[in-house]
């Protein structure tokens, strides 16, 4: 397992893109703690702090899949490097005026919300002319759904380290000067520099246009709700077994979970279709929520945490290949983007409908409404079925042959679309 990976990150580039690309999300995987943290210093309410990070959620929302389009239009330089220095500037005028007059707190957050580059996108676009095989490709996936699991476990923990050693506005504007450095990092690379989308056909929907790929975003919406809802679900089972230090432990365990599946799914190679695979694991992750409605002691609860995250990074990686294999030429990291889009509304839902949720039905009814998500994910694939079996179907491309290793490039191709592994080029 090791080993593949360490494969991967010997290969040329990787590991640049791979780091500069975390490193560059850190604004977007810190901002709800940075922004709760720098409000009540500035002795806002908690309304507030939810207000302002809701606004940067729902800007973050409208602006990925806008931004991914213009990638694939105009390159990712051209894109993403100013967009990631109009974000860090939005932040950095957060922090510099405060939080009154509150509207120009809520313009800064907009702004910095709606220009959050597409950095997520953008690598995805990238493994296949870095990696040209495709098992390492999917290998690559997985190695990327592990790295979230740790950049959002590490993040917060940077921003908390700090605040205590500076204060909440120098960590604002700290977190945000790492992420416009790490985005420079990505754009000055080779392969970023080079890489060039695929000649799209001209329509409004855009990648919006593959009905493959809207089964895939309405099933990783509920995906979402499901793991939003969790969330709340456990602060509210903390409060009865121990308080914050029990939530602390339950989101590790989670997270814990979710790194060990990645890296397992990621160590080898898995038959079937990657549309069949996606079933199986989304299948695996609605089992893994429903024994959370036991609501059992806190060690029994951590180790169920613990197995109800297993299957959520293979069911990432597994939707980055889908999403590949089915979004209309030309149009790659704008549909890379609308998954990171609907996977956080369904987020942001789920953390909606779990307050109530738990104020009628108690804790249990929180986790019920997480096991509903998966459910609900799994009747979508399920239904969707036909629609997903015929990747590119609408797009003039031809299925994926689960056998093809050779990945040639978009400027060698010409445009011509060819059966087996596409690259991110062509996508």
């Amino acid at each position: 397992m090791a080993a593949g990976y360490a494969e991967l990150l010997g290969t040329r580039h990787v590991t640049r893109l791979l780091s500069g690309t975390l490193v560059g999300r850190l604004p977007n995987a810190t901002a709800a703690i940075a922004v709760v943290l720098f409000v009540r210093a500035q002795d806002g309410s908690y309304s507030l702090a939810g207000l302002l990070s809701a606004v940067y959620g729902l800007a973050t929302a409208v602006g990925q899949p806008l931004l991914g389009r213009a990638v694939d239009l105009y390159g990712q330089p051209r894109v993403m490097l100013p967009s990631a220095v109009i974000s860090a500037l939005g932040m950095v005028l957060f922090a510099a005026v405060g939080i009154d007059p509150v509207g120009l707190a809520v313009a800064a957050m907009l702004v910095a919300g709606l220009f959050t580059p597409p950095l997520e996108g953008a690598l995805r676009a990238l493994w296949p002319s870095v990696l040209k095989r495709e098992d390492r490709v999917h290998a690559a996936y997985a190695m990327d759904a592990v790295a979230q699991e740790v950049m959002f476990t590490i993040g917060p923990l940077l921003v908390t380290l700090a605040v205590s050693l500076w204060s909440e506005a120098t960590a604002l504007v700290a977190v945000n000067t790492l992420g416009v450095l790490g985005a420079l990092s990505v754009v000055l690379s080779e392969p970023s520099r080079s890489w060039r989308s695929a000649p799209r056909e001209a329509h409004w929907l855009g990648a919006l246009r593959s009905s493959g790929l809207l089964a895939l975003l309405g099933a990783f919406f509920f995906v979402g709700l499901a793991l939003g809802s969790i969330t709340v679900a456990a602060v509210a089972y903390a409060d009865d077994h121990g308080g914050d230090a029990v939530y602390g432990v339950l989101m590790a365990a989670i997270g814990l979970g979710a790194l060990a599946g990645g890296l397992a799914y990621g160590a080898r190679q898995w038959p079937g279709t990657a549309e069949q695979r996606l079933r199986v694991v989304v299948g695996c992750l609605a089992l893994g929520y429903l024994p959370l409605l036991l609501v059992p002691g806190a060690t029994a609860m951590t180790v169920l945490m613990t197995l109800a995250g297993v299957s959520l990074a293979p069911a990432i990686a597994c939707a980055f290949i889908v999403v590949d294999r089915h979004a209309p030429r030309g149009t790659v990291t704008e549909a890379f983007s609308w998954l990171v889009t609907t996977f956080g509304v369904g987020a942001a839902l789920g953390t909606a409908v779990a307050g109530p949720a738990v104020e009628v039905g108690g804790v249990a009814a929180g986790f019920a409404a997480a096991g509903g998500g998966g459910i609900a994910a799994l009747i979508v694939l399920l239904a969707t079925r036909r629609v997903l079996a015929a990747p590119g179907h609408g797009a003039g491309r031809a299925p994926e042959h689960e056998d093809s290793v050779v990945v040639t490039s978009e400027n060698d191709r010409n445009g011509a679309a060819e059966p087996g592994f596409r690259t991110g080029h062509q996508a």
